[in-house]
């Protein structure tokens, strides 16, 4: 019979039980609904202007627990969820929402034990999903192209899991160059694209997908959405792509107040997915005909964050972020020892 000191441990399970410890996250409610993360530290103290408490009063408590501070104030003490600690996080880059992360775990159908590349890597807030999914029997990939941004990835998903991940690979440099080196033709499980223009990779991925393979692709605008769509029919090996957005509306309950709240997390990104067919099998042809005027000539728009109404990320924030993470690069110029 085996008992469950003899089943193996996940990575990070060990994180997500048993009674509150020195080194872990905590996330803090306040009376009004308002949430404050903490790290627990010996000796450490959370102070507000109304008030203070020790961390003393958490460690070692059970989650759930009801901690009070010097001005009687009641705050319920529990470990953040995987979508509190994507929000809270350090970030270089913008993150995946919680919602798209699972529509994209759900959708793609990443599975226990699943080959993955995820390309465009950000802040690492997708990349904790695709770990969950695949366990450390599997294997995700990442690729970034910006090794401030890789760095900052990989502080936050070695905090939350508590140290590196055993089922989790982090590559720096183009998605075109990187995959050919790093996997097989038809050995890749699922591929999950968040970048400004997915369609410059279509081969690469094509060729690195096994058939019935998944192909996701993370967009914010309807004009990535459309060249994506565009240039997966043309490549001629995957299926007919379907598109959509998740948006979340919540509720407000309180007695007879049952209503929808009055602000939600509107539109995110776009997800449009497609599967890899089998070598030489040509896709059935579309019996919908698009309307006339469907296809205009325009001139080739040029592909940046700017163009595309995002936010530039400035260098002295990810100079910031990789500080407070412990990443921050060796610094070149100091004088010699």
């Amino acid at each position: 019979m085996t008992t469950p000191t003899d089943t193996p441990t996940a990575t990070g399970a060990e994180l997500r039980r048993g009674p509150f410890r020195v080194g872990d996250k905590v996330q803090l409610t306040d009376p009004k609904g308002r949430l404050h993360t903490i790290t627990l530290q010996p000796g450490g103290t959370f102070h507000t202007h109304k008030g203070y408490f020790k961390h003393e009063q958490i460690i070692g408590q059970p989650e759930g627990s009801v901690v009070v501070n010097t001005a009687e104030i009641e705050y319920l003490a529990l470990r953040p969820l995987l979508a509190d600690y994507v929000l809270s996080m350090p970030r270089g880059a913008a993150v995946v929402y919680p919602k798209d992360a699972a529509q994209i775990v759900a959708m793609a159908d990443i599975y226990p034990g699943a080959r993955v590349v995820e390309a465009g890597v950000g802040s690492g807030a997708l990349t904790m999903s695709l770990l969950r999914a695949v366990g450390d029997a599997g294997h995700v990939h990442s690729i970034e192209r910006r090794e401030d941004f890789a760095a900052i990835a990989q502080g936050n998903v070695e905090t939350f899991f508590g140290g590196p991940h055993p089922a989790w690979e982090l590559s720096v440099g183009d998605l075109s160059d990187v995959l050919p080196e790093v996997a097989e033709p038809g050995t890749v499980d699922r591929v999950v694209l968040d970048m400004l223009a997915p369609w410059e990779n279509v081969d690469a991925v094509a060729s690195a997908l096994a058939p019935g393979g998944v192909l996701v692709c993370y967009v914010a605008t309807t004009t990535q959405l459309s060249r994506t769509a565009e240039d997966l029919r043309a490549d001629g090996r995957f299926t007919e792509p379907a598109a959509f957005e998740t948006m979340i509306r919540g509720w407000h309950l309180e007695g007879l107040s049952v209503r929808p709240e009055h602000r939600m997390i509107g539109h995110t990104g776009f997800l449009i997915i497609a599967r890899r067919m089998a070598d030489g099998v040509v896709a059935p042809e579309r019996k919908r005909r698009p309307a006339k005027g469907a296809y205009p000539v325009t001139p080739e728009a040029e592909w940046t964050p700017e163009e595309l109404g995002e936010r530039a990320v400035s260098d002295k924030k990810v100079r910031k972020v990789r500080r407070d993470l412990g990443v921050a690069p060796a610094d070149t110029n100091a004088p010699p020892a």
